[in-house]
């Protein structure tokens, strides 16, 4: 029996994880209906944290997806994509990922950091990859790209307690949908 030849595809990332040492989420981005619904990707994320967590390696076949990830004291960071996927591509998006948050968070990539900047999480992740597109695996230009971004938001009257609680609340609502 032939295997079906697969098409080349842009599409190579299928989602971008962060969770605590605890397997709970404080970052998911799912670029694909592969978990369609909360109740799917949550149960997704405790089935990968489990087999994951307690070992040293960087690259992981569950459900049919390959996973890479790393550690990093109270954090976990996971990028997906098919089973075909080249692990090498994938990679290179986990390690521009924590490359970048590792210069932005001054490497302090811990958990409290991550929580106190995650808008400049969710600009690096949206200048690595889009709609599960990888666009750039540099981390100098991501956090370069990042910084201009944060130039470019006036924040009017509001104070930096302001902002952050608002963004707090989103992320709050966002995660109970």
């Amino acid at each position: 029996m032939n295997s079906p030849i697969l098409e080349p595809s842009l599409y190579t990332v299928k989602a971008v994880l962060i969770l605590d040492n605890d397997g709970d989420r404080l970052y998911a981005k799912y670029y694909d209906d592969t978990y369609p619904t909360v109740k799917e990707q949550k149960a997704f994320e405790k089935n990968i944290f489990n087999k994951t967590h307690r070992t040293d390696s960087e690259i992981a076949l569950l459900e049919g997806l390959t996973v890479v990830y790393k550690s990093n004291i109270d954090l976990f960071f996971y990028v997906i994509g098919s089973s075909h996927e080249n692990e090498l591509m994938l990679m290179a998006v986990l390690n521009c990922l924590f490359d970048s948050l590792s210069q932005m968070l001054r490497k302090n990539v811990e958990r409290r950091a991550l929580l106190e900047n995650m808008e400049g999480l969710f600009l690096a992740v949206d200048e690595i990859v889009d709609g599960g597109v990888i666009l750039e695996s540099d981390p100098q230009q991501v956090v370069h790209r990042v910084a201009l971004r944060g130039d470019d938001v006036p924040l009017t009257e509001q104070t930096v307690t302001q902002v952050l609680q608002s963004a707090k609340e989103q992320i709050k609502w966002s995660l109970l949908r």
